[in-house]
């Protein structure tokens, strides 16, 4: 990494570190620690969790760290959005544990063009041996399929397949908050060697490309709180933007 990413890292951090926590986990603290003893205790997610990080690129900023907050959050949102459908408990834990197999599995093929659908042909090769029904295993992958923003996306009648579908984008997405300035950018400029030069210039199509993200969500929960995240990562963006251009003078 150039010197000067690592100083703007720095003060990334430092801005970001002046913005609360997202209201969403005040509002569902006991839903997000209930998803993450999920994730932790479930015998075949502990599975998953062990051999799924050889797949990762932890230099894309897409790595094991970044799964397994979204398979956390997206746990969150289905015991939201299940309570709220009157789905029992032992129906929502299932769907509780197809996304967060999704979300752990999402970014497998990260490094690939058109990477969310050749991750779900990859996902439904790997689960082949996993104790999923058919129709359990076509929920993770058309999650996975449809995970990515602006592309194509694969219709889901099923409403509680549709619903892991939309949990999975939706905690994906809150990681364009904070996570993107703190982790995710840094990393992929180190992976990908863009020089200072290139990154100031495509800067504000990356700003851009943010703002787009604010209307796309897809779950009830994640269209009130996800903008939130949203709006959160574009302060961030607009500061750290300001210091480009009066601190470095670069623009």
């Amino acid at each position: 990494m150039e010197p000067i990413y690592h100083t703007l890292k720095i003060r990334a951090r430092k801005i970001v570190a002046r913005h609360p926590c997202p209201v969403f986990y005040r509002c569902f603290s006991m839903e997000n620690n209930y998803a993450s003893s999920f994730l932790e205790k479930s015998s075949l997610l502990r599975e998953l969790r062990g051999s799924v990080s050889g797949f990762l690129n932890e230099n894309l900023g897409h790595g094991f760290e970044h799964a397994e907050k979204v398979a956390i959050d997206a746990g969150t949102l289905m015991i939201v959005e299940g309570r709220a459908a009157g789905y029992s408990r032992m129906y929502s834990d299932r769907l509780v544990l197809l996304a967060q197999a999704a979300a752990l599995l999402h970014d497998i093929c990260r490094t690939e063009e058109d990477h969310a659908h050749k991750g779900a042909d990859r996902a439904r090769e790997y689960l082949a041996g996993y104790p999923f029904t058919d129709t359990e295993l076509n929920h993770i992958c058309r999650a996975i399929y449809n995970h990515e923003a602006f592309k194509q996306t694969l219709p889901e009648t099923s409403p509680a397949g549709r619903l892991v579908s939309d949990c999975l984008y939706d905690a994906d997405k809150f990681r364009w908050g904070t996570d993107n300035f703190s982790f995710t950018l840094w990393d992929m400029l180190n992976f990908s060697k863009v020089p200072v030069s290139k990154f100031v210039a495509s800067y504000p199509d990356g700003i851009n490309t943010l703002k787009k993200i604010h209307g796309t969500f897809r779950t009830r929960t994640g269209k009130k709180h996800g903008p939130r995240f949203i709006d959160t990562g574009l302060a961030i963006g607009r500061e750290l933007q300001h210091v480009l251009e009066t601190e470095f003078k670069l623009s």
